[in-house]
Parts: structure tokens; sequence; C-alpha cells
């Protein structure tokens, strides 16, 4: 079952209304919860800028998989600056680094309203974060910001390249204590290629990072794989399972 309502939500150029979509499971009781970036492609092709979904509904039916899944769609005109949570200049786009509002507000706000309106398991260990591309960097940025909220986190094709020795810092610098989450991380070889030395070092500042920290991580280069909605959701059923949600 899907469900939709309208938030408020404080983009970078001040409160916008947006759609938050929720899939809830055809069965009764309690779940947990997969909170999702870029809520307009978790979805429906028809909603999807480029035509081509997650569709996550379809694939968590096919996979019996019991959870919900809430996602709010992103600022359509900046989403660089809300997605980030620090500022960047880069050959795609500038970015002012107002991330830390957009979580925030998705933890102390919409993750409340969800808690309140759905048949959510609230704690901690039942939550998590996904997201790819910008949505993956938040991903990871949402785990290391509330360690005490989300158990872990599925960053597909990450957009680390933004700024590598930063992205490492962060992860260096969490404060995670006995809340280390468990994340999921991958990147598509094609899309690598395009990408280059730039998101290599990254990704490779990152794993060192989670390594000295003993972090629970899987990584995996996905041949072929391409910075596509049909990419990341061939690799959807491996996320669930590395998160303990199949």
């Amino acid at each position: 079952m899907i469900k939709q309502f309208e938030t408020v939500v404080p983009a970078p150029s001040g409160e916008q209304r947006r759609t938050a979509t929720v899939y809830l499971p055809d069965a009764e009781g309690n779940f947990p919860v997969l909170y999702m970036f870029d809520g307009q492609t978790a979805f429906f092709d028809e909603r999807a800028p480029y035509g081509d979904s997650w569709r996550m509904k379809e694939t968590l039916e096919g996979l019996g998989a019991r959870l919900i899944v809430a996602a709010v769609d992103c600022d359509k005109e900046d989403r660089l600056t809300e997605y980030s949570p620090f500022a960047f200049t880069s050959p795609f786009g500038s970015s002012e680094g107002k991330g830390a509002i957009y979580m925030d507000w998705f933890v102390r706000v919409f993750k409340h309203k969800i808690d309140a309106d759905f048949p959510t398991l609230p704690g901690r260990e039942h939550t998590f974060l996904a997201g790819s591309s910008m949505g993956g960097l938040m991903t990871v940025y949402g785990l290391c910001r509330f360690p005490d909220v989300f158990a872990g986190g599925a960053a597909l094709s990450p957009s680390l390249w933004v700024d590598p020795g930063v992205c490492a810092k962060m992860i260096a610098e969490a404060d995670w204590g006995k809340f280390a989450p468990t994340l999921y991380l991958d990147y598509g070889s094609e899309e690598l290629k395009g990408h280059g030395a730039r998101q290599r070092q990254a990704l490779a500042g990152c794993y060192k990072e989670l390594l000295a920290k003993n972090v629970p991580f899987t990584f995996r280069l996905i041949g072929g794989g391409t910075h596509s909605e049909k990419s990341w959701r061939a690799q959807t059923p491996i996320f669930l399972k590395t998160l303990g949600l199949l």
C-alpha cells in the first residue's frame, strides 16, 4: 500500500510544500522503517525526472519484505545545497552546504510524524537510511550525525567526490561509540570511469577511516553499474539483506 501526504520542508530558498510517500506492507503489526532521499524517484516511473524509478513497492512486494519505506521529494531547484552537509564547487554545480538543516528536520520532524501516523518500530535498531548519489552522501552524513537514531544505511554511488578530504574527516570525527552503524556502499564500474580519480580518492579515504573506526561495512563495485535508478534498483535486495531487513 502506498500513501502520500504534503509536508513543509525547510528548503535552501525557504519553506516548501513537498510530497511525502510512504510504503506500507500488506500485513498486521509494526515494522522497521527505511527512510529514503529523493522521494520522487523511489516509487513511480511517472514521477521520476528521467522516467525510471527504484520501483520500491514492486521490489518489496516481490521480496516479501516486511518494512515501511518513507521518502520526501528533494528540492528541484537546489538539490546540491539541500543534500550536502558542506559547501563545495564542482563541474556539476555548487552547493551552499545546508544539509545539516535538512537532516535536523528529517529526524526531528519527519521521523516524528512517520512514527506518530504509521505502525512503525521507532527504536534505533529498526531505523535505517538509504540514498543514491547526493542522497548517498546524505546517508553517510546522517549516520555520522545521528548514530543514536539510525542503525544503518545504504549509500549507493555516494557523491563523496564533492570533497574527498572533508568526507573522510566527517567519518573520522563521527562520535559513534557504542552506536557504530552497519553501512552498505557501492559504486558502478561504468560511472567510476566517468567520475575518475577524485571519486577513487574519496572512496579510498572513507574506507580507510571506516576501517580505523572498526565500522562494519560492505563495499561492492558493480560490474557494468551506471549512475541510474535502474542500476540502483537492481542492488536493492542486496543492501536490504546487508542491513538485516530481509
